[in-house]
């Protein structure tokens, strides 16, 4: 990457298929779009052809249907194939990076969960690398602390992995620890930790997650649009452009191609 990208996450709310789609995002300014897998990784021919023949940025998230942590075996080897399947298809469309929600706690010990985590991990990285397919793989921090993927977890992860970076949703970071994560020297902090532990590389190979968001003492509720929420999107903007960062940022926001061109407005005035 040699900028930041500004992408919506899935088919602009204008639009009501990938074509359509681009069109909008080029009309809009915008560099891009996620592909929204949420309950299997399905695409269509006609889409595949639209969203390979884009020139655009192109992310994608796995379905929602995961957990690395399930207590039933098939059901962490059917999360395991989901990535894998979220990954294959993001690569053979050109994609840059793909993301997920990888596990939840179920009330067992942290240490317990992050080696079962790191465990397919494994699984899904050499899988894909006996087909030399170097995707970007992204647990994303995740807005429950019921659910594994605090900022510490995930960069530690990453560490092991020569294609695992973090995907930082910093709307589910400031829900998750109930209205923090949201001035300009925490968001920096960030970026300053991902820097030291994982190299300039996690920095110029970015994937963020930005939206308005509700929440409360168990963290996330819902999403909301930017201007109707607390969080402090232009402060994180400006942490942003202080650190460099490059690669793509993914607006979660319901109206989503708006907000995307908010902050990517918002960006490109502070040059």
């Amino acid at each position: 990457m040699d900028k930041l990208n500004f992408l919506t996450a899935g088919i602009p709310l204008r639009a009501g298929n990938y074509a359509d789609g681009f069109a909008v995002l080029e009309e809009m300014g915008l560099d891009g779009l996620e592909l929204e897998f949420v309950r299997g990784v399905r695409i269509s021919e006609k889409s595949r052809e639209a969203v390979s023949g884009s020139g655009k940025v192109i992310t994608a998230h796995a379905p929602f249907y995961v957990n690395l942590n399930a207590r039933e075996e098939e059901k962490v080897e059917a999360s395991v194939q989901r990535i894998i399947e979220t990954a294959e298809t993001a690569n053979e469309l050109g994609g840059y990076s793909i993301t997920f929600h990888a596990a939840y706690y179920l009330d067992m010990d942290k240490d317990v969960v992050f080696k079962q985590v790191e465990a397919q991990t494994r699984i899904i990285t050499e899988t894909l690398k006996k087909s030399d397919n170097k995707i970007w793989i992204r647990p994303e921090t995740t807005g429950k602390g019921t659910q594994w993927g605090d900022l510490d977890e995930i960069v530690r992860l990453s560490k092991e992995f020569e294609t695992v970076l973090p995907c930082v949703d910093f709307s589910h970071l400031h829900a998750r620890y109930n209205g923090i994560s949201n001035t300009y020297d925490e968001f920096c902090a960030i970026f300053e930790k991902i820097g030291n532990e994982l190299g300039q590389i996690a920095l110029d190979n970015f994937h963020a997650h930005i939206a308005g968001i509700e929440y409360g003492p168990k963290g996330e509720k819902k999403h909301l649009n930017l201007e109707e929420s607390d969080f402090n999107y232009k402060e994180l903007l400006n942490a942003f452009k202080a650190f460099n960062i490059k690669g793509a940022v993914v607006c979660e926001s319901p109206n989503i191609e708006d907000d995307a061109k908010l902050l990517k407005d918002y960006y490109l005035s502070l040059y």
